[in-house]
């Protein structure tokens, strides 16, 4: 099936289900975009879902931003981070590395209130550790508005990988 084809075919229970993972744990995303069906294709999907998540408030963002897991030590991962971290080489860190990736996700999550968020398609371990150590060091608002601009990037990573299934 050629989903861009069928878009307009789903019923909410295939579409939600398809879309519900693109926005990591934020189902809320995929059944207000089912209410603007049809699309004319599937940029029109795409820009209607990423303008949904834009004009979220600021409570909604730092809901989905507290739905994504914890780099190389969260346990309990949707498919879809599993798949990434793991392309990231985060499921092979030495002791070493997965120690500082402890001491740094908790001292960013006491910093921020939300998670370390980082789009780590095509970047690995050591790109993503230097990352996270510059990135702490922040303030709370650029680092909100880093955070909602990496959550974008996953976000279209996965409607592109979708589209391309």
């Amino acid at each position: 099936m050629n989903l861009e084809n069928n878009l307009n075919n789903l019923n909410r229970d295939e579409f939600i289900s398809l879309f519900r993972v693109i926005f990591e744990k934020t189902q809320w995303i995929a059944e207000k975009l089912f209410e603007l069906k049809p699309f004319k294709d599937k940029n029109d999907l795409i820009n209607k879902m990423i303008q949904i998540y834009e004009s979220s408030s600021k409570n909604e963002t730092l809901n989905i931003l507290k739905a994504h897991p914890k780099l190389a030590v969260e346990k309990n991962l949707t498919k879809h981070s599993n798949q990434e971290q793991s392309l990231a080489n985060l499921k092979s860190c030495t002791q070493k590395e997965f120690d500082e990736f402890i001491k740094l996700n908790n001292e960013y999550e006491k910093k921020f209130d939300f998670p370390f968020i980082i789009a780590v398609k095509g970047k690995d371990k050591i790109e993503i550790l230097n990352n996270f150590r510059q990135r702490i060091n922040n303030n709370v608002k650029f680092e909100f508005k880093e955070s909602k601009k990496q959550v974008k990037k996953i976000a279209l990573f996965r409607l592109d990988e979708l589209f391309t299934k």
